[in-house]
């Protein structure tokens, strides 16, 4: 009978010296990197029926039980989340190897250049610009290989884009770095890449061998506001057209890209639009007009064309419906973009007025058709019409043979190079002088 009383005072738990060593050891094994199995405690085993822990001796027993399987457990977890990171990284890491061979191959490229620079100066300056061009599609051309062929991204084109060359200016709305690449990726198309030209913000002409050989190769550096200098733009283009260059010239009259995380920007920009008693733009911002009239106005008689291009990179869109950012080249590389959607309209000298101020509202309202038809895109209330433009479509795929020899062409050359010990010492002056060199050249010239 005094048994049976005292059989109930025996806790059919562990005592508190046991939960301390139990709670220890599942601290190890969680700093061990994976999490066990839920450790047994009192009020667990009472919920099973306390069948298991009728006294302390079985209850230790199980603990060393559920240890030893915990640390067979945490093997497999560890592994998994190992394998997972790695997975994870060399995903995001997938625009390394283009990056290494586009950037490696630029003082191969450079040498090319600046030995046909030197043999072509006593040459007119038509046959310098006719080989530069040339020398310009084999680099672009391997750009575009790792931005088409590598990445498999669609290009889908909607308007009247000519499969013939004309020298054009090409405006657009601008959202990111690849919309440098949408413009290779129609030249390309019309066998123009190595007409291509920028006007670029003036901090562009720093980039170590890049920013020095844009302004070579026809490119102008402009400053904002009221520190452009029309006269230097004025002269650069003046210049090209006595030449006889071929002009595929790429203007952003934005001057600033549309990103949605910055919305102070957006709202500066459409107070600007309402003041001056402009429409007010969604989903581009206020051009600006003046590298756009500076740049008809001094070739109007030379221009066939304006191209008119709107831009929509699928995928820009989250869960809610809310813009995104637009890919940066390296997301791009990473084949974070399925589709570009890219719409073209040829615009004829004679629709576009002369004056600087009637230019203005008439530029203003070719963006206006940009944001209708980004409306369209991106908040069109039948989803059917989402994720396209209004229009028959092309779907179009660049061939490898337009981008693989280059590719070959420009890493066979570099590699070679890199092989002997004068090539690398060769190799490294190119990138160390080219860019002091260069870096001088652009600040008393460009």
């Amino acid at each position: 009978m005094r048994e049976a009383l005292r059989a109930p005072l025996r806790a059919p738990f562990p005592s508190r010296a046991r939960e301390a060593r139990a709670r220890r050891g599942k601290a190890r094994l969680l700093r061990a990197g994976g999490r066990s199995k839920p450790w047994p405690t009192p009020g667990s085993l009472r919920r099973r029926g306390g069948g298991a822990a009728s006294s302390p001796a079985p209850f230790s027993s199980s603990v060393r039980g559920q240890e030893a399987r915990g640390w067979r457990a945490v093997s497999p977890t560890l592994a998994g989340k190992m394998l997972l990171s790695l997975v994870l990284h060399t995903y995001s890491m997938r625009y390394v190897l283009p990056t290494a061979l586009m950037m490696g191959t630029a003082p191969t490229y450079v040498l090319a250049w600046g030995a046909w620079r030197l043999l072509s100066t006593l040459l007119p300056a038509r046959v310098y610009h006719e080989v530069d061009d040339r020398l310009y599609t084999l680099y672009q051309s391997m750009v575009l290989f790792f931005f088409e062929n590598y990445t498999g991204v669609q290009i889908i084109l909607y308007g009247d884009l000519p499969k013939n060359k004309e020298n054009v200016v090409y405006i657009s709305n601008h959202q990111c770095t690849v919309d440098w690449i949408i413009a290779d990726m129609l030249a390309v198309r019309q066998n123009a890449l190595g007409h291509v030209r920028y006007v670029l913000k003036d901090g562009l002409k720093w980039l170590p061998l890049y920013g020095w050989y844009f302004s070579q190769h026809g490119g102008v550096y402009v400053k904002r506001s009221a520190k452009f200098n029309e006269r230097k733009m004025r002269n650069k283009l003046q210049a090209q057209i006595k030449a006889g260059t071929p002009m595929y010239l790429v203007i952003f009259p934005e001057g600033t890209r549309y990103n949605p995380e910055l919305p102070k920007t957006i709202a500066d920009s459409q107070s600007y639009a309402d003041k001056a008693g402009l429409a007010v733009l969604k989903h581009v911002l206020t051009p600006r007009v003046k590298a756009t009239h500076i740049a008809i106005d001094s070739m109007r008689t030379y221009l066939d064309a304006v191209y008119d291009i709107t831009v929509a990179y699928e995928g820009t869109v989250d869960q809610k419906g809310q813009r995104k950012v637009a890919p940066s080249m390296t997301d791009f590389l990473c084949k974070e973009c399925p589709r570009i959607h890219i719409y073209v309209d040829r615009i004829a000298l004679k629709d576009i007025p002369e004056e600087q101020m009637y230019m203005r509202r008439w530029l203003h309202e070719r963006f206006e058709i940009k944001d209708k038809l980004l409306i369209e895109f991106y908040d069109a209330k039948d989803s059917k019409r989402r994720n396209k433009f209004p229009g028959k479509c092309v779907r179009s795929k660049l061939s490898l043979k337009k981008t693989l020899p280059s590719l070959l062409f420009l890493s066979g050359l570099t590699v070679g190079m890199l092989l002997t010990e004068s090539g690398r010492k060769l190799y490294v002056k190119t990138w160390l002088y080219g860019t002091l060199l260069g870096c001088l050249w652009v600040s008393v010239k460009a």
